[in-house]
């Protein structure tokens, strides 16, 4: 399982014009589900987000957490995030999850990261056309990947 944390100042997700969800500040996260994986890495994936330390301390330095920092989580299912770009120019989607795995381990994920934050996350519609906007801060963008945690 793959995911993007952006740091933002604030974000939204769009469905045919209308605005579907929105953050005024915290992270913006696109989750990746791969073939194979299983809620072991959604559970680890989920303590990084809240656990990792990307907001800015007093003294400017990246020190403080999403709790401390009293940002909001928006969560967007993202299959192209397991894109193979290996051969050619046109990405292959063969490792990414199919609806069967892939609806269960996003919902858990967000579900995971709203009882670790003791608030809810908010989320996009999986498998629609989304407009995604964004302020990244910083820009601050970490990528987590789950089979590389070792």
């Amino acid at each position: 399982m793959r995911i993007v944390i952006q740091r933002v100042t604030e974000a939204s997700v769009a469905i045919d014009g209308e605005v579907h969800s929105e953050i005024r500040g915290g992270y913006m996260v696109l989750v990746g589900v791969r073939e194979g994986d299983t809620e072991d890495d959604v559970r680890w994936l989920a303590l990084k987000t809240v656990n990792l330390r990307i907001f800015d301390d007093d003294a400017g330095v990246m020190n403080r957490n999403i709790l401390d920092a009293g940002g909001e989580v928006l969560a967007v299912s993202q299959f192209t995030l397991n894109a193979s770009t290996k051969k050619g120019n046109r990405p292959s989607y063969i490792h990414a999850a199919g609806h069967h795995l892939a609806v269960p381990l996003y919902e858990l994920y967000c579900k995971e990261v709203e009882q670790l934050m003791g608030k809810p996350v908010k989320r996009g519609v999986f498998g629609a056309n989304m407009q995604v906007s964004l302020i990244n801060d910083g820009p601050v963008t970490i990528i987590i990947d789950s089979h590389l945690r070792e």
